[in-house]
């Protein structure tokens, strides 16, 4: 077992470990940590705590120390002059006609670098670019250009739930979101009611599929026929997958009834289980582009609806 401390950084969002050495840090407290861009600030989002060797990558560096006031007030000043730094490199990218979005400027702690992230439709040729802005700044320029997901997640915001969007309050990465999802989920397809700030899929659909699917599993499909606790032949006409409740089509004589039934009253042909197969990063980035061409097929064909309407 290794003694670690879990570290956030503002903006590269992951969290790292790092050996609290002989510091007695705990949750919330910042720290002054050396990483492979330099010097950083940052902030311990967990007390002293075990790990297995396995999960660390060895050799584990140390803090180098908890912040000290002064190490607060050059990082408040540090964010100052990277306010001026966006603004100046805001106004290169227009001199220069380049077809980016600039999301966010960062120094390092140090000031040995600083870093600019965009967002664009492809690839940039911003090598005149760096060379203007070193000459600016005076220091090791990085350009990083991220995806919508890294951009919403670096600017934040508030999700239709009412509450911070989960990538900037505590995602450190993010996980594959499909329509498959939103359809074991009995949601809406409905591009406007599945869709996060980001304009892909809400992350939110991930975190409750394990729910979902185990829940499910206890229900029959729609379409499905089932035997009813009074032995009538019936077809499910909907299912309430939280309370577990199945509305069947009976059939008594020549008559037609809607019937609401709990799941385990009703016999039927178990649903088979999906085995989920681990993938790739670059197969992670396939799926979500298909996953985003499907969520484009689904605007289409909502067509002149009201994305307010969802019948």
């Amino acid at each position: 077992m290794t003694e670690v401390i879990c570290v956030r950084f503002r903006t590269a969002g992951k969290i790292y470990y790092f050996s609290p050495g002989n510091y007695d840090v705990k949750r919330g407290d910042n720290v002054i940590v050396e990483t492979a861009r330099g010097v950083e600030f940052g902030k311990a989002v967990s007390d002293i705590r075990q790990v297995e060797d396995k999960e660390v990558v060895q050799p584990l560096k140390k803090i180098m120390r908890i912040a000290t006031r002064e190490d607060r007030e050059t990082e408040r000043k540090n964010r100052e002059k990277e306010k001026e730094a966006f603004a100046i490199c805001l106004e290169k990218v227009y001199r220069h006609k380049l077809d980016m979005k600039l999301v966010e400027a960062e120094y390092t702690f140090d000031q040995n670098k600083l870093l600019f992230y965009f967002t664009a439709d492809g690839r940039v040729d911003f090598r005149e670019l760096v060379k203007d802005l070193a000459s600016v700044f005076k220091t090791r320029i990085e350009l990083r250009q991220i995806g919508v997901r890294d951009e919403t997640k670096i600017i934040g915001g508030v999700g239709i739930c009412g509450r911070v969007l989960c990538c900037h309050a505590y995602l450190s990465d993010f996980a594959p979101v499909s329509i498959r999802m939103a359809k074991e989920q009995n949601l809406s397809l409905n591009p406007a009611k599945i869709s996060g700030v980001c304009g892909r899929l809400m992350c939110c659909l991930k975190n409750e599929e394990d729910t979902y699917e185990y829940l499910n599993k206890k229900l029959p499909a729609l379409g499905d026929f089932v035997t009813t606790p009074e032995g009538l032949k019936g077809q499910v006409e909907s299912v309430n997958v939280l309370r577990q409740i199945v509305r069947v089509i009976v059939e008594e004589g020549e008559e037609k009834e809607l019937r609401d039934y709990p799941a385990q009253e009703l016999k039927f042909k178990p649903r088979k289980v999906r085995t989920r197969k681990s993938s790739s990063k670059k197969q992670q980035q396939e799926a979500e582009e298909k996953e985003l061409k499907a969520l484009e097929n689904l605007e289409k064909q909502e067509g002149g609806k009201s994305k307010l309407d969802d019948d």
